[in-house]
């Protein structure tokens, strides 16, 4: 496993983790928020009325709403990065992260607009009737890059995998072994069924569980939310300085928290807040080019409301509820993932002395690496007795035991160590204090609030409900897609293999699957950006186009200016 994530990190180095593929995502979205005047302030308003409806007509071609459409994109959205993704995002990148995460659905709901648009413009019916769109059919259809068009869709049938199946389920299965105790099989099994279930009906039983499922989870999560917010109110305005007051001198290092850089804040933030919102990643105009409407330009503005929901709203508030409760930088009991921890050689490490904290952030930035512990580890009665150190989850662990996986019984005996891994990780157990990250970070902040120990349950009732819902929707995604490459008949064994991916990743390692699900969502941003690059007098036309048309079509209301 361990070889595994190393190859894939490597991969991960040169797009979706790299230096440049932020500023390429910012960028393309500052882009077009000049070039069309800033369409998600201008039509913000607008968007509130057409998704209730109120310009529907019955002859609107298509097979959902645009309230159905919407929710259905965000189902697509809302899921672990909201929970899971923010709190790595701020573990990673400190306070400031979140800043960044907000900038980029500032500007990606420009970009969502502009996708979603041009998806619905060229959108096909296909054999059984169906409206099937995403970027791919404008890539198709107006670029004539066909090449492009099956480059994107074979992206995402594989991101399907690493964005909507193998991270949802597998955030799921963790949060609800930690919290109840249940199997992480178990819960695999049980949902992959149910998922089973409500894809094999297509996007109008989607869309219907969707629009119900969306409002329930966001109530449930609101109420846990602002329960630890209300509880440490005292801490709301220290928790907004540190977002914005560590922008331009990184984070400093505080309890087990050993600091961050301000190019660690920018890429994780801009990173974590694609994988929440997708803008630019051409995943929800997929969802939204099934919704019934005779002009794109009406779909795209609704497209505006995701990333602010999503992102602007829901984040921010897992956020604050991270950092206004303190628990982003203490150090908890945890049982430690492989992949998350190194042996260091030496055992005088301290996280208690500015020297030591220098020393320590080398190592886990990569700029000057310690040396790792090689040969044999002796334990007694699971305390380690050699010279040695172990940093977990970018911090360096506290009260550390090593158990038998087997019987979890206090290991005692010597353990070999390659390069600061075990050599047979699977044979042992660590435990001990360290930061945490990710879904069970987030579980223990909510239980600082008037819920106390009971609010865990609502983030692991909110991350099943999110996460679920995420990969119903990426299953859509994935059948568009299969539909394009090899038609309908295609989907029902994407479905098979999705449904089983599903149920395997509930148990398997957290930061490979993480790691996957950065490269897949490169895979489809990079050519969904070009393409909207080269479509840009084509967007702007057509928006013209489409106010021309209603000041015609509807003389008294008033358009956005």
């Amino acid at each position: 496993m361990q070889q595994l994530n190393n190859i894939l990190s490597t991969i991960d180095s040169y797009i979706g983790s790299a230096a440049w593929f932020p500023y390429v995502l910012i960028g393309v979205g500052l882009f077009f928020t000049i070039y069309l005047k800033f369409p998600q302030v201008r039509y913000f308003r607008f968007a509130l009325r057409v998704v209730k409806g109120k310009y529907d007509k019955k002859e609107d071609e298509g097979d959902t709403s645009h309230f159905q459409a919407l929710t259905t994109a965000l189902s697509g959205t809302v899921g672990t990065g909201n929970i899971a993704g923010v709190a790595l995002a701020i573990h990673i990148g400190g306070p400031a992260a979140l800043f960044w995460m907000l900038v980029t659905a500032a500007v990606g709901m420009c970009t969502k607009f502009v996708e979603v648009t041009l998806s619905h413009k060229y959108r096909e019916k296909t054999a059984d009737g169906t409206m099937a769109g995403g970027p791919m059919y404008y890539m198709k259809n107006k670029m004539n890059m066909g090449w492009l068009a099956a480059l994107f869709a074979f992206a995402t049938v594989l991101s399907a995998f690493g964005t909507g199946s193998l991270p949802q389920i597998n955030s799921i299965s963790t949060s609800l072994e930690s919290t109840f105790g249940i199997e992480l099989w178990h819960t695999g099994l049980v949902l992959s069924i149910l998922l089973g279930i409500v894809i094999i009906g297509g996007i109008k039983r989607i869309a219907a569980v969707t629009e119900k499922l969306v409002p329930t989870m966001a109530v449930i999560y609101f109420i846990g939310a602002f329960s630890v917010i209300l509880a440490n109110a005292s801490n709301i305005v220290p928790s907004l300085a540190s977002i914005f007051g560590d922008l331009f001198s990184g984070s400093a290092a505080g309890g087990g928290f050993l600091g961050a850089s301000i190019a660690f804040a920018f890429n994780k933030g801009v990173g974590r807040g694609l994988f929440s919102n997708e803008a630019g990643q051409g995943s929800a105009p997929i969802a939204h080019a099934s919704a019934k409407a005779h002009e794109p330009v009406s779909e795209g503005v609704v497209a505006i409301l995701e990333p602010f929901i999503d992102t602007i709203i829901i984040c921010t508030i897992t956020g604050l509820v991270l950092l206004s409760s303190g628990v982003w930088n203490e150090k908890h009991l945890n049982d430690f993932d492989n992949t998350d921890m190194t042996i260091l050689a030496g055992s005088s490490y301290s996280d208690k002395s500015d020297e030591g904290v220098a020393q320590l952030y080398g190592h886990i930035s990569s700029e000057t690496p310690l040396p790792l512990y090689e040969g044999s580890l002796e334990v007694e009665n699971g305390v380690i007795t050699s010279a040695a150190s172990i940093i977990n989850a970018r911090s360096l662990a506290e009260e550390v035991k090593i158990y038998n996986a087997e019987d979890e019984s206090l290991f005692t005996g010597s353990l070999q160590v390659t390069s600061g891994k075990p050599v047979s990780p699977d044979d042992y157990a660590f435990k001990g204090k360290s930061l945490v990250h990710s879904a069970p970070l987030t579980a223990i902040a909510f239980t600082r609030g008037f819920f106390g120990d009971s609010g865990k349950y609502i983030v692991s009732i909110g991350l099943l409900l999110f996460a679920f819902s995420t990969a119903i929707s990426w299953s859509y995604y994935g059948d568009r897609a299969m539909t394009f490459l090899w038609g309908t008949k295609s989907v029902v064994y994407f479905r098979i293999i999705y449904v089983v991916a599903f149920f395997f990743a509930s148990f398997q390692d957290t930061t490979i699957i993480w790691t996957l699900s950065g490269i897949t969502i490169a895979l489809m941003t990079l050519p969904n950006l070009f393409g909207l690059v080269y479509c840009r007098k084509d967007i702007k036309d057509t928006i013209a186009d489409f106010w021309k048309g209603f000041k015609e079509e509807y003389p008294n209301e008033k358009a956005p200016k």
